[in-house]
């Protein structure tokens, strides 16, 4: 792990050594790919829907303007 820049780059080209060029890459694209499953409000606009709707009733702002 990296506490500064010049860590993390350090790191990073550790990682580009060793696991090929394309590391990052390769690991950005499995994370949309790793559950098929639909969770939370994804799942289930009607539910963020309302649930916006309660958040807005409840907002101490006032309305839009």
């Amino acid at each position: 792990m990296s506490g500064t820049k010049g860590g993390g780059v350090k790191a990073a080209d550790t990682n580009k050594k060793r696991y090929g060029k394309d590391f990052y890459k390769k690991i950005g694209a499995k994370g949309g790919k790793k559950t098929g499953v639909k969770k939370g409000f994804a799942a289930n606009p009607a539910l963020a829907r309302e649930a916006g709707k309660k958040g807005g009733k409840r907002s101490k702002r006032g309305k839009a303007s």
